[in-house]
């Protein structure tokens, strides 16, 4: 009942210390998404060649669980925020595993094209020779529908959180994370939308672009945060 008790990260309290059953559930399709990740590599190499051949998929991997891992961790600050098991926010929670289970396949596809071509075919796995121009588009289409989607789904979970602020009892400091991480999190919708409409009119020669614009993000993000610490201190009177 005492909110200035509980633990802070960063000057947050977090009201949902104990893991509930959406978080624990939530969880477990990350961890089955990452298992599936593995599966649909290769089986397990009983020969030197074989066991070679596997390691060509370790950059691709290593890309993938990173991806995962940055909507993890948005999922998981929301939950130890705010503490939420309402129904919107299970319905939310839930809509965001399914797109999780349908991501990865075309995650492990994009990533692992990119790193056949910055290698020159020494790691990586091409799309296949006989894919068309249609298919590529359709894969990068669903890329990108799957990046909107599962962000868009970590930006409701925090509007669900500012609607209920009230209830929530945030404070001057929760109100400006809460309304900083909707913005945040409105960066890789943004790009999805943008690789998404490249993806249909791009000429084949320039369909890649549908892909490299994700870099983007890796510069958007660090730049939106120095931001919003700025804009944050100067609101609450703080020194930087």
């Amino acid at each position: 009942m005492e909110l200035d008790s509980l633990p802070r990260l960063e000057g947050f309290r977090l009201r949902g210390i104990q893991m509930t059953r959406l978080e624990t559930f939530i969880d477990a399709a990350f961890a089955f998404a990452i298992s599936m990740l593995v599966i649909a590599a290769q089986q397990i190499p009983d020969n030197i060649q074989a066991l070679l051949a596997a390691f060509r998929n370790v950059p691709t991997f290593v890309c993938s669980i990173a991806v995962l891992g940055i909507f993890w961790r948005g999922h998981w600050l929301w939950s130890r925020r705010y503490g939420l098991e309402d129904g919107a926010s299970i319905l939310i929670s839930w809509m965001m595993i399914v797109t999780i289970l349908i991501l990865i396949y075309p995650l492990k596809a994009i990533f692992g094209a990119m790193w056949y071509f910055l290698t020159n075919g020494q790691v990586g796995q091409p799309f296949s020779l006989h894919t068309t121009e249609s298919q590529a588009r359709i894969i990068f289409a669903i890329y990108a529908l799957g990046t909107v989607a599962i962000s868009a789904e970590i930006l409701l979970l925090n509007f669900r959180a500012w609607q209920l602020r009230e209830p929530l009892r945030l404070n001057a400091r929760e109100r400006l994370v809460t309304r900083g991480e909707l913005m945040g999190w409105s960066i890789p919708v943004s790009v999805g939308i943008v690789s998404l409409v490249l993806a249909l009119v791009l000429p084949r020669a320039e369909l890649d672009w549908s892909g490299w614009i994700y870099l983007s993000i890796a510069i958007l993000v660090p730049v939106y945060s120095m931001y919003r610490k700025r804009s944050m201190a100067k609101a609450l009177g703080e020194k930087l």
